[in-house]
């Protein structure tokens, strides 16, 4: 079991930026890859950014990039998301998660954290 915890949402202006972090505790071993995703309201939950937890890969959704980093810190076990140059379109519940297993990237996660409101509003 791998428990996972979000913080650092919260409300800001077009262009600006926040900084999401997810702590990991439990079977930390057993990570493939922590990634984000992200829900709006009335819309399915999408895939936004990963990383490998071993090799450091990173991967991002197309609307994402150029904006959004990812990165983990090993020592604290923690995953970061920064996000610059917020649209109100990034509005979202955003989740972090962790997938166990090999395969894609983007689907099959097996651990869920409770989410965290981002909202991007002038």
């Amino acid at each position: 079991q791998v428990q996972l915890v979000e913080s650092g949402g919260g409300l800001v202006q077009p262009g600006g930026s926040l900084r999401l972090s997810c702590a990991a505790s439990g079977s930390i071993f057993s990570i493939n890859v922590m990634g984000w995703f992200r829900q709006a309201p009335g819309k399915e939950r999408d895939f936004v950014a990963a990383i490998t937890w071993h090799a450091g890969s990173t991967f991002y959704t197309d609307s994402v990039k150029g904006r959004f980093t990812i990165s983990g810190d090993h020592a604290e076990n923690t995953v970061a998301l920064q996000m610059s140059n917020l649209k109100p379109e990034d509005t979202a519940v955003y989740y972090c998660a962790v997938k166990t297993r090999s395969g894609s990237i983007y689907r099959s996660y097996d651990y869920w954290g409770q989410g965290t409101q981002v909202t991007v509003s002038s």
